[in-house]
């Protein structure tokens, strides 16, 4: 039998690794650490006792900098930002991040405009990307702009990644409502919607796949009521999230019978 932990027992895990990030920091000389289980959220990730790890896990730099409570904070931070365009851990130096490898999505963030430090010198971010299109992040930061923060990062942003998934991932389990297995789509729903992703009308989808316009539009609805979206635009967003659909997929002739 699966072992499914209840929430009070996945967000007391969930604390436990929030010290394990906070004295990580603190072991590799960045020991200012922010944590979003979801970038997309309004509330910050809090614990047991209903407070904010920010408050009682973690500090910052700026203790003025409630950065928890600015709900428009995760929309004009570069350091957010650039965790929507990498998944992969990345630091900050010199006014610019990077990465294991040139990564042209990091530059052009870096380079969109001059980016607010918030007194940062220093940072490694690691992003944690869950299913359903949840992104959160952990940045552990530094004001010493002297820190050879690549030199730490190739040593040990690998590790840090892994706690940074293990948190947002507990604290996911810890809040989460699940009153339903988790969903499958079946090969026909896939199809279509594959179809649809590579812009393809129901009719097109219709004769593609040798059924019938209603039966069409049947599957597109049914694999939007299985994935909560409201429509099909939405549909095939959350499919692609969830691998189900991909660009490569969509895009050559697929003829096939039921």
């Amino acid at each position: 039998m699966a072992d499914e932990r209840s929430p009070p027992a996945a967000l007391a895990e969930a604390e436990t690794l929030a010290r394990e990030i906070a004295v990580a920091g603190a072991r590799l000389a960045l020991p200012y650490v922010a944590v979003a289980a979801d970038i997309g959220a309004a509330q910050p990730p809090r614990g047991l006792d209903g407070r904010p790890f920010a408050e009682t896990v973690f500090r910052w730099l700026d203790p003025d900098l409630r950065y928890w409570e600015d709900h428009g904070f995760a929309l004009k931070a570069a350091f957010i930002h650039a965790t929507r365009v990498c998944s992969e851990p990345f630091y900050f130096r010199d006014g610019r991040f990077g990465s294991w490898r040139p990564n042209a999505a990091l530059d052009a963030v870096t380079n969109e405009a001059p980016i607010e430090t918030y007194g940062v010198g220093a940072a490694i971010i690691a992003p944690a990307y869950l299913p359903m299109g949840v992104i959160g992040a952990v940045v552990w930061a530094t004001p010493d702009a002297g820190l050879d923060v690549v030199s730490v990062f190739e040593r040990h942003a690998v590790t840090l990644h892994g706690l940074a998934l293990r948190f947002v991932a507990t604290y996911g389990d810890a809040v989460a409502v699940r009153e339903e297995p988790p969903l499958r789509l079946t090969r026909r729903e896939i199809q279509v919607l594959k179809w649809a992703a590579a812009g393809k009308t129901d009719a097109e989808i219709g004769e593609l796949v040798a059924i019938s316009l209603p039966t069409v539009r049947f599957h597109v609805t049914n694999a939007a009521r299985k994935l909560h979206a409201a429509g099909r635009s939405q549909a095939i967003q959350r499919a692609a999230t969830l691998g189900y659909i991909g660009a490569a997929a969509a895009s050559g002739p697929m003829r096939t019978r039921a």
